[in-house]
């Protein structure tokens, strides 16, 4: 590559660089011609390093809500099969009490994912694992991922759930 670049601009100051450290131009002006951006006889300007649009600590904590949420509703589809398969007194109330928990939490849902739409996030994978649950993600076009502790995804989700019941 600094080959490349020296080939291009007749300099051999580009050639001395490490490959890593030459100059990349993706069709900036000025940057084939080897003159500075400034033009002839203007300085260059400084060039900031370009940095990639980090995700807020909102936009991680929406996605792990997310994340959780999705546990939530399938341990609640799970207690309605077995309240129903019980032999409960109140079997029909207590059904109507987890379903009202899933509505809210699947409201929830649609909400982000919403969010998700506008801020250009998208969760493409859960895995569970022996030591959590995984989750990956792109968010603004930059892959991230992270993993959650099995005892932590059980107390979250469960305290998530108290606060929806909290609320009747």
């Amino acid at each position: 590559m600094a080959a490349e670049i020296s080939g291009r601009t007749g300099s051999a100051g580009a050639a001395s660089m490490p490959p890593a450290a030459a100059p990349v131009a993706h069709g900036q002006p000025g940057a084939e011609s080897g003159q500075p951006r400034g033009g002839p006889g203007k300085p260059a300007p400084e060039r900031q390093p370009s940095r990639p649009p980090l995700q807020s600590e909102d936009e991680l904590e929406a996605v792990k809500r997310y994340v959780l949420l999705g546990i939530a509703v399938r341990i609640l589809d799970h207690d309605i099969r077995v309240v129903d398969s019980s032999r409960l007194k109140l079997p029909r109330f207590y059904e109507s009490m987890l379903r009202g928990l899933q509505d809210r939490a699947l409201l929830e849902l649609a909400a982000l994912r919403r969010m998700f739409r506008t801020a250009g996030i998208k969760v493409y994978e859960e895995r569970k694992e022996p030591e959590g649950l995984t989750a990956a993600y792109v968010c603004r076009g930059y892959h991230h991922h992270f993993t959650m502790p099995w005892s932590f995804v059980r107390a979250e989700a469960e305290r998530l759930l108290k606060r929806y019941a909290a609320r009747d």
